[in-house]
């Protein structure tokens, strides 16, 4: 099922991505530019930092997986579902490696990132619960209670904050939370001045979904060892880091991290939890069900080492399938250069927003990737977006699932205009020609 190679990679003699030619390998890129030539009009899409498009190769390995190979992974012994679980676990070999994880970090299969926080928050209430019946069970190591201390930034996905603010409520921990500065984002020193012995969980984005900030993941690694006595385990939101940087986990040096497919040319409903395995051998589980279980009798149940530990129930197959043929096609092509390209696309995107009068940019100039979130002065966010879907140009409106954020910086809400390595320039032309048309439409000029 792995996607090898591409026969072509879209790469110049000089060594640079072949824009058009990446276009070609995306049915959606590809219905574009066929349209546009035509002289009809086409979506610009500038909102990969919500879901990205996904290449031929993916959609035809799932497809093919769906349609020819279909089998119950890990369960039975028939040929096919030998060759349905080898490609299950093929799949989840190939990804690991891509995100680094090596011999130290084990990677679980989550619906995305949102499951898989909520798997880490139960499964540390479940510890909880052991730890107040057994002392001495190795679960403590994640218990809370009253004297406890979960840090989480301003600046977090409610996926990232929601999730902690409920095992604070079911522990008795105190949640305490790291302010963010007028460009919306949060400094080591207010991280500092918030960490203690108490401290047991700091959750933390690594590249911001409005401010497109890249957080300094090993300085805050360092800091939580330095200051909390080894109490406290770090966690990183990487949904938007992961699709777009090189990514290597043990590098970091976090404990835990999350991602999701659907930003990184995969399917919907999958992603991945990757944790330090000698953590999560101790971490119960948190949901439960086949699978997932040595010995059931009618009054207990035993557990299977991380990572099936994790994964009870019929696993999301071909979607996992898809997750690895998109690693194999980013991987083909080169992470180094298809990050390279976004980062000129980035401060293109920036640039341009920034000459415009009238348009206030979220977020610093610089140590930022992705995505450009803005207000325009004089024009309600969801007006500008509607006069830019009139354009044809697909942006996100909204708070972003990041309501405490946009409420630091005195705001409801904004547009955000995010890009993959297959944008091209001229669709950025395109997204500011159309807000001078929304600035023209509601006389603000």
């Amino acid at each position: 099922m792995q996607f090898s190679n591409l026969a072509t990679p879209p790469v110049t003699a000089s060594g640079q991505l072949d824009v058009p030619q990446l276009r070609q390998l995306f049915p959606f890129y590809e219905a574009v530019d066929r349209a546009r030539a035509g002289g009809a009009a086409a979506p610009v899409y500038l909102d990969a930092a919500a879901t990205s498009q996904r290449p031929q190769a993916v959609l035809a390995a799932e497809y093919e997986f769906a349609a020819f190979k279909n089998a119950a992974v890990h369960r039975g012994t028939s040929a096919a579902t030998g060759v349905a679980t080898d490609a299950f676990e093929s799949a989840r070999e190939r990804v690991a490696n891509f995100l680094g994880c090596g011999d130290s970090y084990t990677l679980v299969w989550q619906a995305g990132a949102t499951d898989a926080l909520n798997t880490l928050a139960f499964a540390f209430s479940e510890a909880t619960v052991a730890a107040a019946a057994d002392p001495h069970s190795p679960a403590r190591r994640f218990a809370l209670d009253g004297s406890s201390e979960i840090v989480v930034t301003v600046a977090e996905h409610h996926a990232n904050l929601v999730p902690w603010q409920r095992l604070a409520a079911r522990t008795g921990a105190k949640l305490v939370v790291v302010p963010v500065t007028a460009a919306g984002i949060w400094e080591l020193d207010a991280l500092r001045q918030r960490l203690s012995p108490r401290t047991r969980v700091v959750a933390f984005t690594h590249l911001s979904n409005v401010t497109g900030w890249l957080s300094p993941v090993q300085d805050v690694v360092q800091l939580v060892a330095q200051l909390t006595g080894g109490n406290a385990v770090t966690v990183l939101d990487a949904c938007q880091s992961v699709p777009h940087l090189p990514f290597d986990v043990a590098a970091l040096g976090v404990d835990f991290a999350v991602f999701s497919g659907h930003k990184m040319y995969a399917p919907n409903g999958i992603g991945g939890l990757l944790g330090k395995t000698e953590l999560l051998q101790l971490l119960p589980p948190a949901k439960t069900g086949g699978s997932a279980i040595t010995k059931v009798t009618a009054e207990a149940a035993e557990f299977l080492p991380p990572p099936h530990r994790f994964e009870p129930g019929t696993q999301p197959v071909s979607q996992v399938i898809g997750l690895g043929a998109a690693v194999d096609f980013i991987s083909a092509i080169g992470m180094p250069l298809l990050a390279q390209r976004e980062q000129q696309l980035s401060d293109y995107l920036y640039q341009r927003l920034a000459e415009l009068p009238g348009v206030n940019l979220l977020g610093p100039a610089t140590s930022r990737a992705g995505l450009v979130a803005f207000t325009l002065t004089g024009v309600h966010p969801h007006d500008a977006s509607q006069v830019l879907d009139t354009n044809d140009v697909v942006v996100r409106v909204g708070h972003h699932c990041a309501q405490p954020l946009h409420r630091a910086l005195g705001i409801n809400s904004s547009v955000r205009a995010s890009i993959s390595a297959a944008t091209t320039t001229v669709e950025i032309d395109m997204l500011i020609a159309g807000i001078r048309d929304v600035q023209k439409y509601f006389g603000v000029q």
